[in-house]
């Protein structure tokens, strides 16, 4: 018998009649299928609470005892959510990612996932229980809680797809699918019927909020179709998929901005290994680089430019500042006021003019460039965060995007 997989987001449990509507959407679900899997988030902000928290004891807390706290919040949504269930007299269980079998490896606050143990959940669904699972968690092998990331809860619902072998994952949240790019900027952004993998996999890692980035590569590796849609309508949302063989049309099928800070190192001895070294620091340190751009200046010194995310700033300039005093670099210079502007499209590969279109419509509008980066299926650009959200809305338009 297939099982059914659903995850609910913090807005859908965000309040006790939410949970209890959700409840209600389950069962509905449970009377074409006995097998039911629920995943869910912690209510509302109450994440972002526990952190800000966690703050007020220490800037720096221990990463054990920090994800001990902020995993808390999902264990409220799920116990609350099987009270509901029970309450309609149907069986229902609430697990933690310990009990649910989540073992991840031996790290903290981003912990990957590398296995499910499904003697516990198969049990309980062979009783005819739903069973309504804390995302976000696991346990390392010192027993101890994990979590995986922000927005962590759609990848614990795919991987559990997976090792359940249920084809399709359906992930509910506030908004009734994936769109163009963020409606609450661009207010013609359209949704998008249907999605590749990879193109969704492009659009989240640039800024788009609708999915965790390793829950799409984990459906992708898996083959598990994830339909995006609302939990408060009954609207059919956006099937994330593999693209098929037909030929594609549309050239660009969204767009998104995230905010990032740029760092230069300037006066870097033009020696081989310099960069070697510093992104072999950065890495060490878990801190994701983007773009990179190293220019060579006169009397055989170069100039190395990179981006990270805002809240890795802090240390991605510590390790930066020590290293470009090792080198004898010349100094570390720090760009805050920066936003990355991205469009996406497998359709790109085949058409070509799609970047000379991005570039000129900016530059008709006296937008600056100050970045470059492309892939086969994107193209991305760093640009001065005031007119970030103008900028969105003029490729959009550009490309037609209303219109999908």
């Amino acid at each position: 018998m297939q099982t059914i997989v659903q995850k609910y987001g913090g807005t859908s449990v965000g309040s006790a009649e939410r949970i209890k509507e959700i409840a209600k959407r389950v069962l509905q679900a449970r009377e074409t299928n006995q097998r039911i899997v629920v995943v869910v988030s912690a209510m509302g902000k109450t994440t972002n609470n526990l952190i800000s928290l966690s703050k007020e004891i220490s800037p720096t807390p221990c990463a054990r005892e920090y994800d001990a706290l902020i995993s808390t919040g999902e264990n409220v949504s799920a116990a609350l959510l099987a009270m509901a269930i029970q309450e309609h007299g149907i069986p229902a269980i609430s697990l933690t990612g310990y009990q649910a079998g989540i073992i991840t490896e031996n790290k903290y606050s981003k912990a990957k996932i590398i296995d499910v143990n499904t003697e516990r959940l198969e049990k309980e669904l062979n009783e005819g229980k739903v069973v309504v699972i804390t995302g976000f968690q696991g346990i390392n092998n010192a027993q101890d809680v994990t979590t995986i990331g922000r927005g962590g809860s759609d990848t614990s619902a795919v991987v559990l797809a997976a090792a359940l072998k249920s084809p399709v994952c359906e992930i509910y949240t506030d908004v009734d699918g994936i769109y163009t790019t963020d409606p609450r900027i661009v207010k013609n952004a359209r949704k998008i019927p249907e999605m590749a993998y990879d193109e969704i996999l492009e659009l989240a890692t640039l800024g788009a909020k609708v999915l965790h980035p390793r829950a799409i590569e984990c459906a992708k590796h898996n083959n598990i179709n994830i339909h995006v849609r609302s939990s408060f309508n009954d609207s059919l949302g956006t099937i994330v998929k593999e693209d098929s063989h037909m030929e594609i049309n549309r050239n660009v099928t969204g767009a998104a901005l995230l905010d990032e800070t740029v760092v230069t190192i300037k006066g870097v001895p033009d020696q081989p290994g310099i960069a070697g070294v510093l992104f072999s620091k950065l890495a060490e340190e878990s801190i994701n680089i983007d773009m990179i751009v190293q220019s060579a200046d006169a009397n055989h010194v170069n100039t190395i430019t990179f981006t990270v995310l805002d809240d890795e700033l802090g240390r991605a300039q510590t390790i930066t500042e020590q290293v470009a005093k090792e080198i004898g670099a010349a100094e570390v210079v720090i760009d805050e006021h920066v936003t990355k502007l991205s469009i996406v499209g497998v359709g790109m590969i085949s058409q070509p003019g799609v970047a000379a279109r991005f570039f000129d419509i900016l530059g008709k509008n006296s937008i600056n460039i100050k970045l470059i980066s492309t892939s086969e299926i994107k193209i991305s650009c760093a640009i001065d965060r005031e007119v970030s959200h103008q900028a969105l809305q003029l490729v959009h338009d550009e490309f037609g995007l209303d219109a999908i």
